[in-house]
């Protein structure tokens, strides 16, 4: 007896130790996880750059979290998805529109520091009366990382005035240049032209699907055929048909990676 459970915990101990050499040597780490001091974790994912690594935090809907060489950037922080007042504070915050689940000021105040650099489309420096500003095409860089800002608009969607929701030239979306790791922060954004240029330059992408806001599924999946990211994350969205999705986009090796739209 004693010999059969010696030999059935060690059977349990090689399988353990056989999944966490899988996990360790997986390209996209999934297993970490990012934990917040209320006892909530948020996973995030690791891609390897050319001598270093990313860590990436979808922290619900528009919002998101990349750390890099020790340095953590925030993307549209929004206090109705999570208590930003646990996570880590900000050496940078970008920031695409001005509506208030992209520029919300109590989610500011609460992972912002002294130090805490901004960059924001123009609109947005108005509202909060500081902030670097670069508008559609402009560049610039933060320790390391190159940021480029791009269109994010409606072609369709609009509102009950007849005024689309989110006009051309108003709004940033992002392309973050991760030391020959390429992502592109969509942004409120519907499947527009300007998707075409970025045709497999891009690593990750966080793409929109929101109704009336944003994009429909003929639409995101339109542009996940423009863009051919290799890993593509939906985001700012309230359901997601993962099966239908995948079956529709014609490049099977776009990587899907469907996460929480809220971490409370």
């Amino acid at each position: 007896m004693k010999f059969t459970i010696i030999i059935f915990f060690s059977i349990c101990f090689m399988l353990n130790m056989s999944c966490s050499r899988k996990n360790k040597t997986d390209l996209t780490d999934t297993s970490n996880t990012e934990s917040v001091q209320s006892g909530k974790v948020i996973p995030y994912d690791v891609y390897p750059t050319n001598n270093d690594s990313l860590r990436v935090t979808v922290v619900g809907h528009g919002s998101l979290m990349f750390e890099y060489k020790g340095k953590i950037i925030h993307v549209d922080p929004y206090s109705e998805v999570t208590d930003y007042s646990k996570l880590p504070k900000a050496d940078l915050i970008l920031i695409t529109h001005e509506h208030h689940d992209h520029l919300d000021t109590v989610a500011i105040n609460a992972v912002k520091k002294a130090d805490t650099h901004f960059i924001m489309s123009k609109i947005c420096s108005e509202t909060l009366k500081y902030g670097d500003v670069i508008n559609n095409g402009d560049s610039t860089s933060f320790n390391g990382v190159s940021i480029k800002a791009v269109p994010a608009y409606n072609l369709v969607h609009q509102d009950c005035e007849a005024i689309l929701f989110h006009p051309k030239g108003r709004g940033n979306g992002y392309l973050l240049l991760f030391d020959g790791l390429k992502v592109y922060v969509g942004g409120d954004t519907e499947n527009i032209p300007e998707m075409k240029t970025l045709k497999g330059t891009i690593d990750i992408a966080f793409l929109p699907k929101n109704l009336p806001y944003t994009m429909d599924d003929d639409m995101f999946i339109n542009a996940a055929e423009m863009i051919k990211p290799k890993n593509l994350y939906p985001y700012h969205m309230t359901e997601f048909d993962e099966a239908k999705i995948s079956h529709a986009i014609n490049d099977k090796n776009i990587k899907i990676l469907v996460r929480p739209m809220s971490n409370h």
